[in-house]
């Protein structure tokens, strides 16, 4: 994942935004924000993993991005005051910092940081075009797959060893641009190193060895 909006913040500006939320927690697979609500507040992504959903108008869902610790979530619908372009639903276990529109706009404009709002959203489409670039499948499979399990375990270079996630192959194929036959044969690949799929989880049994296993592939 590219640089957060806490990186592009600072650590003082970023607890001092923090300061003026309260704290929620979301179990695996809820829902955060919803599609067609009005922008009301913003999350901020304080640890876990969280997908980002469209329902387009034909009634299939396309995801469109991951989140992780140190980002904001929402932002959009309150800055242009309009309702939400998609819905933000949790892979694992997340908590956030509920901060109000109000609070919000009087934050950004004391701290003058609508230049960083307008880098930061630059910085999520830049990191959703390489995620979707060219190179093989099963680098890029199991490169997606140690990122977020690294900040669903909450740091990089986590030795946790079983990590769940409420993603699906579908998920995947569209979030690297592929197939899902594509992501199957991938996840097939990556089977010895114990990484599982349900029909609406993924399952990394051993993430010291997918993340060798990745470095290696990268290489």
């Amino acid at each position: 994942m590219g640089q957060t909006l806490r990186h592009l913040m600072g650590e003082v500006v970023w607890n001092d935004m923090l300061a003026e939320a309260y704290e929620r927690r979301h179990p695996i697979g809820s829902m955060l924000l919803r599609q067609g609500e009005p922008g009301t507040h913003v999350l901020a992504l304080l640890g876990g993993v969280a997908k980002v959903i469209r329902r387009e108008r034909s009634g299939d869902r396309t995801l469109l991005a991951f989140r992780g610790p140190g980002e904001l979530l929402g932002e959009v619908a309150v800055l242009d005051d309009g309702v939400r372009s998609a819905s933000v639903q949790a892979i694992s276990d997340c908590s956030v910092a509920v901060l109000n529109k109000a609070a919000f706009l009087r934050f950004v404009t004391d701290h003058d940081l609508f230049p960083v709002m307008v880098r930061y959203a630059l910085g999520r489409l830049r990191e959703s075009d390489l995620a979707r670039g060219g190179g093989d499948v099963v680098v890029r499979l199991s490169a997606a797959l140690v990122t977020l399990a690294d900040v669903s375990a909450g740091w990089p270079g986590s030795q946790r060893q079983r990590i769940e996630l409420a993603l699906t192959r579908d998920e995947l194929a569209q979030y690297l641009g592929v197939s899902r036959n594509t992501v199957t044969a991938g996840l097939v690949e990556l089977g010895h190193l114990q990484v599982q799929s349900g029909r609406k989880h993924i399952v990394i049994g051993d993430l010291p060895a997918l993340r060798d296993a990745a470095s290696v592939l990268r290489h």
